[in-house]
Order: C-alpha cells, then structure tokens, then sequence
C-alpha cells in the first residue's frame, strides 16, 4: 500500500496567509531542536521528519489539515455550572464551523500564553462567556484529531472552571462567534447525557478529537 501523502490546500493558502501555518513546505529544514524541547509530549524526528508519538494516521505525510509541522499545543475550557432546581451538571458547548462537530471551546496556545490564559481567551472569542472563577489545568493529552497526520498532531490542556450552583435562567448567555458557529450550555451529568442532549436538540454529536476527553471528564 502506497504512503498517502497530503496537507489540504487551506493550510498553505489561508492558513499561512493568516498566520495559523507554517510557511515551511519542507519539514527537514524546521529547527526539530528548539520544537522538541518545548513539546508537552516528547516526539522523535527521523531524518528530519517529525514522527506522530501516539498514533498512525491516514496520511504519512504531510500536515493534512493541520498547520504546524509536529506538535500543536492547545487548550480546551470545560465550564460547568450546577442547576440549582434538579442538581444537573450542565456545560459549555460549541458547534464548530468547519463541520466536525459539537466540541468544547478552545485553540491554540499562543507564544506567551500558559493554557488556562489560552482557555480563557478562547471561550471568551467562541462563546462570549468570561469566567472570574479559579481555574485547574489538567496535564497534557494527545488527542486523536480527525485533522492530523504522522507528521502533524495536536496535544491539548483542559482546564476546568465551575460557576456554582444557578437556577437555570441565571445561566450567562452564550452565543457562537470566532471559529463557533453558535454555542449553547448542554447538560452533560454523564458523556452519554451530553451525547443524547446534542443529538436530540442540536441534530450533532461530539467531535471526534474530544470523545475520549470528554468520557473521562464526565464519567470518570
């Protein structure tokens, strides 16, 4: 079976033009040095390629849909809040506008951020929503992103962040902006209640990327 070998065309269109992608087409010419020593999950480089630590993808090379060569590191916000009326945990959702699904807001940590500034800053951009509370930075997972390849992989921080316990009609607003198409609480007391609440009243399901993050979150 031939390796399959390919990066979307947005990635060195749009992607490099706004900054999210590495301009580099050739990965033997990337300092593997300075970008493994500030990897969250150690990765080997052969022959000047970066090696996917976790997984085989589709492709073999090339960056499919992602924009850095080797690790990006992220930060997802799990925000949740306890109905007052019935005890149920409900939390902060976000349907993602290039198709994939229902995830928890969240992006990439940019140069001089530490994840939970990264969180914070990207449910605010995709929700709207700020959270004043104290937030927990769980350590760095990988997750199997539909998007990546052997060569180009994401790493997330999740970080929690709880409001209380508030009636229902005292949930604050959220609404879908930057890369959310909308954003809406869910209640989520288990990963199955979250599964069936976005199925029946959004028609959605969970990006891929987040299942096992959020199994383990929810029910662990």
């Amino acid at each position: 079976m031939t390796a399959r070998t390919y990066t979307h065309p947005d990635v060195l269109g749009a992607g490099v033009r706004d900054g999210w992608a590495d301009p580099e087409t050739d990965p033997t010419r990337i300092d593997w040095t300075a970008r493994q020593a500030a990897a969250a999950i150690p990765f080997a480089v052969i022959n000047g390629r970066p090696v996917n630590p976790c997984e085989k993808t589709a492709v073999r090379y090339g960056r499919n849909e992602l924009g850095h060569w080797g690790e990006a590191l992220a930060a997802d916000a799990l925000v949740s809040v306890t109905d007052y009326w019935d005890g149920r945990r409900w939390i902060v959702m976000v349907e993602r506008t290039d198709g994939h699904g229902w995830a928890l807001p969240g992006g990439h940590v940019e140069p001089g951020e530490t994840p939970v500034q990264a969180a914070a800053r990207e449910l605010a951009e995709e929700t709207g929503l700020t959270v004043p509370a104290a937030w927990t930075a769980t350590p760095a997972r990988y997750v199997p992103d539909p998007r990546a390849s052997d060569e180009a992989w994401m790493v997330t921080v999740l970080c929690h962040a709880s409001l209380g316990v508030l009636a229902r009609p005292a949930f604050p607003r959220v609404v879908g902006g930057d890369d959310a198409a909308r954003a809406a609480w869910v209640p989520a007391d288990s990963y199955a209640e979250l599964t069936e609440a976005l199925a029946t009243y959004f028609d959605g399901e969970v990006f891929a990327a987040h299942v096992a993050m959020l199994t383990q979150a929810l029910d662990g």
